[in-house]
């Protein structure tokens, strides 16, 4: 890897700025973001910031996305200020976001126009895990795709899982990925409601569960912010509830048009949507309690 080897970041929020910042550390690096504060942040951890997307993209080997849907995916590329008409020939565009198979197809023909390639490499793992370089990727590519863009998902992962050879398979496996999350996060939220309901202290439940067999990532991960989902003004919003509205509507669709019965995750699905209609779409997934037991009940006993 080189530092002649050029990386637009768009978008340095809570997973943008972090992986931007980890690039940063071997490769040239150019990032953009509509909120001042986070370009000067940018600044200070190296990154080359412009004062727009357009400007940012021009005459990079590689453009990372992190959007929020395919809708805004659509937008940034092809917009009134779409970056795609800037990009040079043989550039690559890495998709780092959870959209869904559909966009893709599109998304690649039109980008074929212009002779940049999609790399479909959806990511998981956090803000914390992005910046030291310990992301899942999973990625669907051409060999040729691939091979441009692996100086940005070698520094970004810790586990590279090369799916299929064409854009749409990163997507397909990411969506079996948030089904899981999806569904742990509602559980874990239900568990410790569960222990509030039976007066146990909800921080000695979670450490003794963490250590059985009922442990896992999202119970580790999320447990301490559910935790905090009671606190003035919530847990720190790493992860936003909206966004398990928009991937487990994912999920959703593709098991319907599989004819797969997905009972469980269907179940998720609606909690996360009633925390939106609650108001709790800006807060922290974590938040998604706060839909099973609207207050916390420590100390309540029978009799």
């Amino acid at each position: 890897m080189t530092a002649q080897y050029t990386v637009t970041v768009l978008g340095l929020g809570a997973m943008g700025l972090p992986m931007a910042a980890r690039l940063a550390t071997r490769l040239t690096v150019h990032g953009f973001d509509i909120a001042e504060p986070r370009l000067k942040l940018a600044e200070e951890a190296g990154i080359r910031t412009f004062t727009s997307a357009r400007e940012a993209a021009r005459g990079a080997d590689a453009l990372l996305l992190a959007v929020r849907n395919a809708e805004q995916l659509d937008e940034v590329l092809f917009g009134a200020t779409g970056v795609a008409a800037v990009l040079k020939p043989g550039a690559v565009v890495i998709l780092g976001s959870t959209v869904g198979t559909d966009a893709v197809p599109p998304t690649v023909a039109r980008l074929a126009e212009l002779s940049v390639a999609l790399v479909d490499a959806p990511l998981s793992g956090g803000p914390k895990r992005a910046g030291e370089g310990d992301l899942l990727i999973v990625v669907g590519a051409s060999p040729e795709a691939l091979d441009s863009a692996r100086p940005v998902l070698e520094l970004l992962a810790s586990t590279l899982t090369v799916v299929g050879d064409k854009p749409g398979d990163g997507q397909a496996l990411k969506t079996v990925n948030q089904l899981l999350c999806g569904v742990h996060i509602a559980a874990a939220a239900e568990a410790m409601a569960l222990a509030d309901a039976l007066g146990l202290d909800q921080a000695k439940t979670l450490a003794a569960l963490e250590a059985g067999a009922a442990g896992s990532f999202m119970l580790s991960n999320r447990g301490p912010r559910i935790l905090e989902a009671y606190n003035e003004g919530g847990a720190e919003v790493l992860s936003r509830l909206d966004i398990f509205v928009k991937d487990m509507g994912i999920v959703g669709k593709a098991t319907r048009a599989a004819g797969l019965a997905t009972p469980v995750a269907a179940a998720a699905e609606q909690l996360y949507l009633l925390g939106q209609a609650q108001g709790l779409a800006a807060a922290d997934d974590s938040a998604v309690i706060k839909v099973i037991a609207p207050t916390k009940r420590t100390g309540l006993t029978e009799g």
